[in-house]
């Protein structure tokens, strides 16, 4: 004992760090204290010379003594340890830099690193929240599906913000789509009928308001269908709105277990960055969903009609766009049944300037006014007229080539008018395989002031077709080289060996031909219509009995 006081009173008269702004503590190999500075002893009232320190100084700082002072061989990086001892003093966040004297006594410089040590928490939670926000984003943004983004929306805020979270979504009529996942589970789908305004907060988070700050609701009030299954008593809600483009995409409620620590104002201001990724991605989900609805409805607009028999005459069609990728393009066809059966149906086949969507919205106005003058139906020039007029007087400056055809069944044979505006004229197909072309010719419709067509009628025997087609047929190139047309005397001899097929094979076999000759090239838009004058069976009556006889 009297060693022990004699190395205080000495290490008392050469202890320099007396006045020193930094706590400073002087331990023995031993593990006694031998001396403090004034800082010191206000940090810790207990440690007085000769006590063990072990007793009077905290663990972590007790524990990293020992360590330094313990006997046997102590290398350089020991000593200079790259990361000193840190703990806790009185709520306060410590490092503990050693500097071992040459009486063998450390002195231990208590530096407080509270805030730098707040400093680098934040920044590891800020680090944490922002790849997370980022993880968010890709994982939210990689579908445009809208129950997909609710289910991860559910599923992300459930692992990472709350004990359970709900994805709700604006009501349908009477019902509320709903998401909900608990933390570890997997997202499930349901539609409730409840008001949401009687949930304190959620009506106006679906109406896009600002939030109700989470301790302004009462755990308590939350309806049993915002409690998952088995989750217990709530401690803590937050309900935030899922901002959307222009409107409100939905409300995201949080939801932690009583047993859990409540949100913080912080915990609610991130949840609210989460909110807004979401409901962004939530808003172009459903944007992209109206969006699809609205061109499919338009597209079946576009799109050329399933062609079948009409007052005893046979219709078909075939149409491939520019791009297998598109659905539509600038080559049209319709046929338009007469008001009176027995009367001629009017087939249009057209090719406007141009292909892709520009091409098709053109064409869907030629269909429609070319619709709205069925009434002169009968009269071929004046139509073309008309519509030419209607081109050019509209915006757009492209033109168009047009076929008018109408058909009427006159007993077993098919008659049919044709004119072309700046059109290929269709061919005929006789029964004995002859193939012949419509006189008919006609200028373009949409470039000149007039429009001068020749109109030219063919009457079609049983088994004999007309073939409507456009120029995207023998201007397809291909062949060996793949640089050659498939011309018209190519097309005339393919439809030599079609005579008797019914329109149906034509059409097929026309398109099947001009496909292998492109291979995988690319090509114009393509269209054919064929006109037919079925094979009849006649009923006859011999000696009493009915009989079956073919004609044509």
């Amino acid at each position: 004992m009297a060693s022990t006081q004699a190395q205080t009173a000495e290490a008392a008269q050469d202890f320099p760090w007396g006045s020193a702004p930094y706590p400073v503590l002087v331990a023995d190999p031993r593990g006694t204290l031998v001396q403090r500075n004034d800082v010191a002893s206000s940090l810790l009232p207990r440690a007085e010379p000769g006590a063990p320190l072990a007793d009077v100084a905290p663990p972590w700082l007790a524990a990293a003594h020992h360590a330094l002072s313990s006997p046997g061989p102590r290398t350089e990086p020991d000593l200079a340890a790259p990361q000193p001892p840190t703990g806790a003093i009185d709520g306060r966040h410590f490092e503990a830099h050693p500097t071992v004297r040459t009486d063998g006594t450390v002195a231990w410089w208590l530096v407080d690193d509270t805030d730098h040590q707040l400093a680098r928490e934040a920044l590891r939670v800020e680090r944490e929240r922002t790849a997370f926000l980022a993880k968010a984003s890709n994982t939210l943004l990689s579908s445009l599906n809208l129950g997909r983004c609710m289910d991860v929306t559910a599923q992300l805020a459930a692992e990472s913000l709350a004990d359970a979270a709900l994805a709700i979504a604006p009501s349908r009529g009477s019902r509320l789509p709903v998401v909900t996942c608990l933390r570890g589970g997997t997202p499930t789908q349901t539609h409730e009928m409840v008001d949401p305004d009687e949930v304190p907060g959620l009506g106006e988070a679906l109406r896009g308001f600002p939030p109700v700050p989470s301790r302004w609701i009462d755990p308590a009030t939350a309806p049993a269908w915002m409690v998952p299954e088995g989750f217990g008593a709530v401690g803590s809600i937050v309900i935030t709105p899922l901002p959307g483009h222009g409107v409100p995409a939905g409300a995201l409620v949080l939801l932690r277990k009583a047993r859990t620590a409540a949100f913080t104002e912080e915990e609610e201001v991130f949840a609210r960055l989460f909110a807004a990724r979401s409901g962004a991605a939530m808003s172009a989900a459903r944007l992209y969903a109206e969006q699809t609805a609205i061109t499919e409805v338009l597209m079946q607009e576009l799109l050329p009609p399933a062609l079948h028999q009409i007052s005893g005459v046979d219709f078909a069609g075939r149409y491939r766009p520019s791009a297998d990728e598109e659905r539509i393009g600038g080559d049209f066809y319709d046929v338009h049944p007469a008001a009176v059966e027995g009367e001629p149906s009017l087939v249009t086949l057209g090719d406007v300037c141009g292909k892709g969507l520009e091409a098709a919205v053109l064409t869907g106005k030629i269909r429609n006014t070319l619709h709205a003058l069925l009434p002169l139906a009968d009269d071929h020039q004046r139509m073309l007229n008309l519509l030419n007029t209607a081109l050019l007087n509209s915006q757009h400056t492209r033109f168009a080539t047009l076929v008018l055809a109408s058909a009427a069944r006159r007993g077993s044979a098919v008659d049919v008018k044709v004119t072309s505006g700046g059109h290929p004229a269709p061919l005929i197909i006789r029964r004995d395989g002859t193939v012949e072309e419509v006189d008919t010719r006609g200028t373009l419709v949409g470039a000149v002031p007039h429009v001068h067509a020749r109109t030219a009628t063919v009457a079609l025997a049983p088994g004999e077709s007309c073939v409507l087609y456009t120029d995207g047929i023998t201007e397809a190139k291909g062949g060996p080289m793949g640089d050659t047309l498939f011309g018209e005397e190519r097309l005339k001899q393919a439809l030599a060996g079609c005579a008797g097929m019914p329109s149906e094979g034509i059409a097929e076999h026309v398109q099947m031909l001009a496909a292998q000759w492109l291979g995988n090239r690319r090509h114009d838009d393509m269209a054919v219509v064929v006109i037919s004058a079925p094979r009849s069976h006649h009923l006859s009556a011999v000696n009493g009995h009915t009989r079956g006889r073919f004609t044509g």
